[in-house]
């Protein structure tokens, strides 16, 4: 009995030495999560996308941002690398690029190149016939580790999210993998950058955001809107901004959305001046105790994937005005439908984007 005791008690050391010392790559920082205010309000429970209609997209998934382009055809970002091109119905799909890494964002310019934020290769360009050119991978010298989202404004000049400047996609298993270290981190290294094409030049915006993800220009153009995802919101700043450091008080920048109920993702613009915004999960009560205890969440990595605090699988995506209006929402707790990103609003119809989902859901308008 005494080996028996001597043999757990190190089999407990040896686990207790586990949880407490065990090298992860995150150096959490503390930090005060406001009250959650649940599903509620503007945000009260509803069941507007259990119904979905649902276009197949083969062996690819994750249709993380969905584009209706000028030739009329629907360009959607998937899992695999591909960008697929199809009728608004589905109907004549086909892979109209594959960049080999992973495009999480992408608009359109004038001359009607496909700019694409890929996480694995930095701010890209796809000709109309298919030839794929690095923009800009760096800026000031550093590399950009994880483009996230962006927008191309009437003046040519493109802004993009590089969400975390900690944890690339490339070498910490993908892009939810290395946003799930970022957020648990809590380090606020993302930032929204501009490339302007006439100078080839990049330069920061904003800093100081907690895993920065959606951007969108104000119907004006003078104003950028960026979704932090870390942090349950969403800010604006004027695209003038220089090295704008958003944890510093300054008076250039204003949050427009706070404390929602999950995790903000991209933003689009919509019919009459709205701004689409996808939640892609939502808030989770242990997540919010553990943020002002750095050492927890260093812990919670030393455990089997399974058990990290990941969201559970909810379907919820809303539209607000420029001044921070909420006037739609819609919702799947069911999780049938879940990680949605974001809503492509087409005249007829709505396309729900997903990071994980298996198809492409639309609902008609």
């Amino acid at each position: 009995m005494k080996k028996v005791a001597l043999s757990l008690s190190l089999v407990l050391l040896a686990l207790v030495a586990y949880m407490c010392l065990w090298p992860v790559p995150v150096e959490p920082v503390p930090w005060n999560a406001p009250a959650d205010p649940g599903y509620a309000g503007p945000y009260a429970v509803n069941n507007k996308l259990t119904k979905l209609n649902m276009i197949s997209l083969g062996s690819d998934e994750g249709p993380e941002q969905i584009v209706l382009a000028k030739d009329g055809m629907l360009y959607a970002a998937v899992g695999s690398g591909n960008v697929l091109r199809m009728k608004p119905d589905g109907s004549a799909q086909e892979v109209f690029v594959n960049t080999g890494g992973r495009v999480l964002g992408f608009d359109f310019d004038a001359a009607g190149n496909l700019i694409a934020a890929d996480a694995i290769k930095g701010l890209l360009s796809v000709s109309p016939e298919r030839q794929i050119s690095v923009l800009t991978n760096t800026v000031d010298g550093d590399l950009i580790r994880f483009a996230d989202a962006v927008v191309v404004a009437a003046s040519g000049k493109i802004y993009f999210s590089d969400a975390s400047t900690r944890f690339d996609p490339a070498h910490w298993g993908g892009p939810f993998e290395a946003s799930v270290l970022d957020m648990i981190e809590q380090s606020a290294s993302g930032r929204i950058l501009e490339y302007d094409p006439a100078s080839k030049t990049t330069r920061v915006v904003a800093k100081g955001l907690s895993f920065a993800n959606g951007v969108a220009l104000s119907g004006d153009q003078k104003t950028l809107f960026a979704s932090e995802t870390g942090k349950y919101r969403v800010w604006k700043f004027p695209v003038t901004a220089n090295n704008l450091d958003l944890l510093q008080p300054q008076t250039e920048a204003s949050v427009v959305l706070e404390n929602l109920p999950g995790f903000p993702d991209n933003l689009m613009h919509g019919s009459g001046g709205k701004i689409w915004l996808g939640l892609a999960g939502p808030r989770s009560p242990n997540v919010d105790k553990m943020a002002t205890k750095p050492f927890l969440r260093k812990m919670t990595l030393r455990l089997p994937r399974a058990l990290w605090p990941v969201p559970k699988a909810y379907g919820h995506v809303m539209a607000f005005t420029e001044d921070g209006k909420v006037v739609e929402d819609l919702q799947d707790p069911t999780g049938a439908y879940a990680k949605t990103t974001g809503v492509t609003e087409t005249q007829d119809r709505l396309y729900i984007q997903s990071l994980s989902a298996k198809g492409l859901g639309w609902i008609a308008k």
